[in-house]
């Protein structure tokens, strides 16, 4: 009996210790200080860099001139249309920028109309604007526009996610609380101090891990997610334990392993 008792008990020790505590769901957690504090916390000033245009992006090219000829040749679809269907199909709309929109091929190169190919690969959306711009000169004699702009941020969620898989939302810079939500909020048996981002870059791919408890994120370079990057919510032990993540399920578990043991020792007698 004495053998069974230690059993039960760190049966029991094991269940209760698989629960998930709430420290490790809160997101921007303080965490150099201890103790609780009411107050508005001081401001993060961000680190955002400017992201440069790799290869198989997708770019939404407008060029709008006082000839409607030139205009005709310009735009496969111009951008006040594509804003209009973009709407119609929500987020999806990404998709829309897709079909219609300029995509960089594996030199980093996009082929407008009238103007012939044009390597935007490792420019800013700004850069890309200006290079374009003095290519359309010779063509244009009169007053022109040019804008550039990506065709929303892409970006892949797997792992603990209620929502994972491939998302597009349609805003010039997304920040990875965003990108989250859009992925249905991380499950409760979710690691939130270790998530694992694949990010690309013009030389290739590198892991980051970040911190969601930790407040400092909002000042770091991770905080805006870029087109392409892969989020990843990596499981907490107590998947591998199939405990419960809440008290009602630890009972029920609790519960359940009561019974089986008594069970057990019924059978042995």
């Amino acid at each position: 009996m004495k053998k069974h008792s230690l059993l039960f008990f760190a049966l029991v020790l094991l269940v209760f210790s698989s629960c998930v505590s709430n420290k490790k769901l809160i997101y921007l957690q303080d965490l150099q200080s201890e103790g609780p504090r009411v107050y508005s916390s001081e401001k993060f000033p961000y680190q955002e860099e400017l992201y440069r245009l790799q290869s198989y992006d997708i770019v939404d090219i407008t060029i709008k001139t006082a000839s409607e000829e030139l205009n005709k040749i310009f735009s496969i679809v111009s951008g006040d249309q594509t804003n209009m269907m973009a709407m119609n199909m929500g987020q999806n709309g990404g998709d829309l920028f897709y079909m219609n929109g300029y995509a960089l091929d594996q030199n980093g190169k996009v082929d407008l109309p009238l103007v012939g190919e044009v390597k935007l690969v490792g420019l800013t959306a700004e850069e890309a604007k200006k290079l374009i711009e003095e290519k359309v000169k010779p063509f244009v004699p009169d007053d022109f526009f040019v804008r550039v702009r990506l065709g929303g941020i892409r970006f892949s969620s797997l792992g603990e996610f209620n929502a994972p898989g491939k998302v597009t939302i349609l805003q010039n810079r997304v920040t990875i609380f965003e990108a989250i939500a859009a992925s249905g909020d991380m499950t409760t048996i979710a690691k939130r101090d270790e998530v694992i981002m694949l990010r690309q870059y013009p030389d290739g791919s590198q892991i980051h891990k970040i911190n969601l408890n930790d407040r400092n994120l909002l000042s770091s370079e991770y905080y805006f997610i870029r087109p392409n990057d892969v989020l990843y919510a990596v499981p907490l032990k107590v998947r591998e334990l199939g405990a419960g993540t809440n008290f009602i399920q630890t009972l029920a578990l609790i519960t359940s392993t009561v019974s089986t043991f008594a069970l057990i020792v019924t059978l042995i007698r």
